[in-house]
């Protein structure tokens, strides 16, 4: 059973019709439709190139789609800031201040997204991505892998829906990985969603599948004039 999540948010659906976009002057997807409902998790497949990392940041409100909309309970999106709200992005850019130690660093990010910090949950935070030895290390000492955990513990430090994760297991080792999975069940439980593109392991369990190279257009036709100049 899905539980309403705990802070500030209650769960609702998230979903995407006729989106289609484009990028340097070459149409990555077209028609690409999506729903994810509370407690729910969809997987991005595709070839390199297919426009997994687009589409999340299209999601994320980053990049803007060419066709087509983003929609919370069915009602189009029409509030950036408002949907920036509702989610959290991870990438292999990790956002983190290298001066600052672990806990500062994650600190600064629930400042930011509640507006006070809450030492239990950040303590929490840190405990559930095993960087509790390193708390009070400044970031620019820590390893590729120590950085990704202390980027994915952003996850925790503020409630939010909708969790977007491009490729999450890089550089994570085995324990990493299983604290990765951890903390999306348990986001799936209390109904938060997650949206994740991976070559490898998904780290979730009962998602759906989403194959983006359904989406590729086939055809010259879809290249811009200034991308068909660029090639003679």
């Amino acid at each position: 059973m899905v539980r309403r999540m705990d802070g500030d948010f209650t769960p609702r659906s998230f979903s995407g019709s006729g989106l289609a976009c484009r990028r340097g002057g070459r149409l990555v997807f077209t028609g690409l439709a999506f729903g994810v409902a509370p407690g729910g998790a969809l997987v991005l497949r595709g070839p390199n190139g297919s426009g997994k990392t687009t589409l999340l940041r299209l999601m994320a409100g980053l990049t803007p789609s060419t066709a087509g909309a983003l929609a919370w309970d069915n009602v189009p999106i029409d509030d950036p800031e408002a949907h920036a709200a509702h989610l959290r992005f991870i990438t292999h850019l990790d956002a983190i201040k290298p001066a600052f130690t672990v806990t500062e660093n994650l600190g600064f990010w629930m400042s930011l997204w509640r507006g006070r910090v809450d030492d239990a949950n950040l303590a929490r935070a840190v405990a559930a991505f095993d960087l509790t030895r390193l708390a009070a290390f400044p970031a620019r000492l820590l390893s590729a892998g120590q950085r990704h955990r202390l980027a994915l513990a952003r996850l925790l430090v503020a409630p939010a829906p909708l969790w977007l994760l491009d490729e999450p297991g890089n550089a994570l080792d085995a324990p990493s990985r299983e604290s990765l999975a951890r903390a999306i069940a348990a986001h799936r439980a209390q109904g938060g969603m997650v949206i994740v593109a991976s070559h490898e392991a998904t780290f979730v369990d009962g998602g759906e599948t989403l194959d983006l190279g359904v989406f590729t257009p086939k055809t010259a036709v879809h290249w811009s004039e200034e991308s068909e100049e660029a090639q003679i």
